[in-house]
């Protein structure tokens, strides 16, 4: 270190001295971070694919993907029977509920406040040994936090202090706060056990709670996403893209899943309902009877209802696709303007140079002589969803959080996170993919400029025609051959709902994913985003991993690991499993796969949990700490700072400020 240094960096240390005004101040922060560094590495979890699932993942979320669960049993195996530690899980997991049949059941409460308590505060001390004191406090509960840290820094056996630690808990008992208290600790400790949770896309569609999901993340200590296709849909639809409402409302009309559209967001589907009960009224509309997921049973007339409004907004949806395809030649997807191949008078669809056979032909909206334009009755039609979308406050709320929180891609610890794909050419090289103007992309530059035009959809500062185009954009994402989104060669919609011949419904992957097994593509993807590291890789979601079909989520030798193992029960029967949580702590990776959860209330009445097997992915040589993460990275280059500042006041460089 010289004055050079010193003097090139001496607005900044002018301004970090602000923070640290004196030489204690900052040889205190530098003995804290250097501290620090020695601590182990906090978990992260990832999650995929979570498609509305509100229930199993705020289970999920609840039991740290079963590492509560491991710990208790680690902490009391040999002490305490299984069911009991089986009940002090499900305590952990829901508080309030457990303590409302607990107190209905037992005889003597207050020694069963005594036991759980310090039993409680045992599994707190695990989770929490590997964070700072500082972290821990500012995870505890303001109007317990002193209690909390008292407990855990005392131990029964010592016998100095035992009975300081039994009082404090007599006492809480005795003042009636034993409940408040055991609630406070049972969330501290679901706090502590993840450390950073990373969401690789698709909160949304198929399952009914994604609005709870996002309510859940709105109040989560540390999280992050990396957009999903199924997100950018909702995105979309928010920004104003009608082709997008109408993919939102058709995608929840298929599985009747109506609750994140109305109980969520709001959305007045009246209007819908109305036309399509008059549109339709002589249809059958077989081919949009609703896919009925488990637990969601509909009597005849509403299923009628529900096919008639899924046809009616099928219907404009092809329309304000194709009117999108047009104005956008650019994206050369003119061939998936499907209403203009259709012969309605011999119910044949064209596709190239051959023919098929329509399931049906009745399209009472649709002129054959501009079959892309709406109708009167449609057109006031979008009108009022368009308005309901984007007056929605809570929708618009919960976009600006996958705004702030997300984006295409992350680097995080020697991982590349996205959501489904990195465009590839044959030979395995990073395809360039035209964006806006001319203007083409691979790579990192790629999912950035992507992150910017999303964003620019949003920005009222935006010059309108590109705010216009960031808006169409949105239907590329979803659909386009090119997306790192969907990288697939069409999105057949139109062949599954209309065409009998079951080949044209095959669409066709980007060569990332026939390319992805190999070791080598991996390390070209992330030498591309500058990964560097001996345990790199590439994690991603979007594809359901057929786990009961043999096929393994680890592939390229371990550089990739795809986790998409169906959380939503739409996808149960192709994957046989319900999901996976890929667990990184400081001895490595874990890959947790979990088996479908039933419900809340036999969790809490009988104790169930999740079923989840654990695999091996990749362990540590050594054990991880604080100092070998991203966030050491960034204490070291803090430290160098300091150390600078150090050097400027001992040297007469600046002066040392009393504060007042």
């Amino acid at each position: 270190m010289n004055n050079t240094t010193v003097n090139r960096d001496m607005h900044y240390l002018q301004l970090l001295s602000t923070s640290f005004p004196t030489i204690a101040l900052a040889a205190t922060e530098i003995i804290n971070l250097e501290a620090i560094l020695n601590l182990p590495k906090g978990t992260e979890h990832f999650l995929a694919d979570l498609h509305g699932e509100s229930q199993a993942f705020q289970h999920v979320l609840k039991n740290a993907s079963g590492n509560i669960r491991r710990k208790v049993s680690e902490l009391f195996k040999g002490d305490i029977r299984e069911t009991e530690r089986r009940e002090l899980c499900t305590l952990i997991y829901y508080p309030e509920e457990k303590l409302e049949l607990i107190k209905a059941a037992e005889e003597d409460i207050d020694d069963w406040y005594h036991i759980t308590i310090h039993r409680l505060v045992s599994v707190c001390r695990d989770v929490s040994s590997k964070y700072t004191r500082s972290k821990v406090r500012k995870s505890l509960p303001e109007e317990f936090s002193y209690i909390i840290e008292e407990l855990l820094h005392e131990r029964t056996d010592d016998i100095d202090k035992a009975a300081y630690v039994n009082v404090i808990v007599d006492t809480i008992i005795s003042t009636g706060r034993a409940d408040d208290f055991i609630v406070a600790l049972c969330n501290v400790i679901q706090r502590l056990a993840i450390d950073q949770l990373h969401i690789l896309g698709d909160i949304f569609d198929r399952g009914p709670g994604a609005h709870i999901i996002l309510d859940t993340l709105r109040q989560y200590h540390s999280w992050d996403i990396q957009w999903g296709n199924h997100d950018m849909l909702w995105m979309g639809a928010a920004a104003g893209n009608d082709a997008c409402i109408c993919n939102v409302l058709r995608l929840s009309l298929r599985y009747a899943n109506l609750a994140t559209i109305e109980d969520g967001y709001g959305i007045n589907l009246v209007p819908l309902a109305t036309f399509a009960m008059e549109t339709y009224k002589d249809d059958p509309c077989e081919e949009f009877i609703p896919k009925l997921l488990k637990g969601n049973e509909l009597d005849e007339k509403t299923i009628r209802l529900t096919a008639q409004m899924h046809k009616a907004i099928s219907i404009i949806q092809f329309k304000m696709e194709s009117q999108i395809y047009k104005r956008r030649p650019s994206w050369k997807m003119d061939d998936r303007c499907m209403l203009e191949y259709i012969d309605y008078k011999r119910a044949i669809c064209r596709i190239g140079d051959m023919e098929y056979e329509m399931k049906s032909c009745h399209f009472p909206t649709v002129d054959p002589s501009d079959p892309n334009k709406l109708t009167p009755e449609e057109e006031l039609l979008m009108q009022r969803l368009h308005h309901s979308f984007r007056v929605s406050e809570k929708l618009r709320k919960h976009i600006k959080m996958l705004l702030s929180h997300g984006c295409m891609y992350s680097i995080c610890n020697q991982n590349l996170l996205f959501h489904a794909s990195c465009p590839l050419n044959s030979d395995g090289s990073l395809k360039k993919v035209e964006l806006y103007d001319g203007e083409c992309f691979s790579g990192m530059e790629l999912m950035h400029n992507i992150g910017m035009l999303v964003r620019a959809a949003f920005n009222t500062d935006t010059d309108k025609e590109m705010r216009q185009y960031a808006r169409d954009f949105f239907l590329y994402l979803w659909c386009g051959p090119d997306s790192p989104l969907f990288d697939k060669s069409k999105m057949a919609t139109f062949e599954r709902y209309f065409l009998i011949d079951k080949e044209t419904y095959k669409e066709e992957k980007g060569y990332y994913f026939l390319l992805r097994d190999s070791e080598a593509i991996c390390d070209r993807i992330l030498d591309a985003f500058g990964v560097v590291g001996p345990n790199r890789h590439i994690i991603n979601g979007h594809v359901p991993v057929h786990a009961s079909k043999g096929e393994n989520p680890i592939k390229a030798n371990g550089k990739l690991m795809v986790i998409d193992g169906g959380f939503s029960e739409a996808y149960h029967h192709e994957t046989g499993i319900a999901g996976y949580t890929l667990v990184y702590h400081s001895r490595g990776f874990q890959l947790v796969q979990h088996e479908p959860f039933m419900n809340v209330r036999d969790a809490i009445q009988r104790g169930q949990d999740i079923k989840s097997t654990t695999q091996l992915v990749e362990l540590s040589a050594h054990r991880m700490l604080v100092a070998d993460t991203d966030k050491g990275t960034e204490l070291r280059k803090q430290i160098d700072d300091l150390r600078q500042l150090l050097y400027a006041y001992r040297h007469g460089i600046l002066k040392e400020k009393t504060r007042m």
